[in-house]
């Protein structure tokens, strides 16, 4: 059984859930998100709650119950506070700005890389080694946090790179003589 799946979404104040057929419309001061759930569950909302139960007992149905409680769970979240990564670049000359719906990076190539913001996110540089990407789809946010992280991945000797804020990055010793 499903220990996540049995607890209901509750619904803030101010957010509206709407289901029409498998389809689960959440609408919020941040905007409206939809997710579609497999056959394999029923999804309902019920007393300021929306609640998600599996059609059967088959593994895939218990597996599908999780999932979409989950997912419903993401769609309410990321129309009332939405979904943020940060992000810190180390190394010396290495920094990035916001220039209208591109975001300029100097990363010790040979040229200056020019990355599209996606409509669906917002991209804000507060100092030039800081990145923060927010929106209210927390697929989408974490696709271009990991695009942009994958420019210039942390490297194990001295650090430089493109990092998470809550990354780890393991050091490495040195060459010895």
């Amino acid at each position: 059984m499903s220990r996540i799946g049995k607890r209901p979404v509750p619904l803030p104040q101010g957010v509206e859930a709407t289901v029409s057929g498998q389809t689960v419309s959440v609408k919020g001061p941040k905007g409206t998100r939809a997710f579609t759930a497999t056959d394999d569950v029923t999804i309902a909302v019920e007393d300021g709650a929306i609640s998600v139960r599996p059609r059967g007992l088959s593994k895939r149905a218990r597996q599908q119950w999780g999932m979409s409680r989950t997912q419903v769970a993401n769609l309410v979240t990321g129309v009332t506070g939405g979904f943020r990564k940060e992000l810190d670049i180390n190394g010396v000359g290495y920094r990035a700005a916001v220039q209208g719906k591109v975001l300029k990076l100097q990363l010790g190539y040979s040229h200056d890389i020019d990355f599209p913001i996606p409509d669906d996110v917002t991209i804000t540089t507060p100092r030039p080694t800081e990145i923060i990407v927010e929106g209210i789809d927390q697929q989408v946010v974490g696709q271009v946090a990991a695009n942009i992280r994958g420019w210039r991945p942390p490297e194990p000797y001295k650090g430089k790179g493109i990092k998470y804020r809550d990354e780890f990055v393991f050091r490495k010793e040195g060459k010895k003589k």
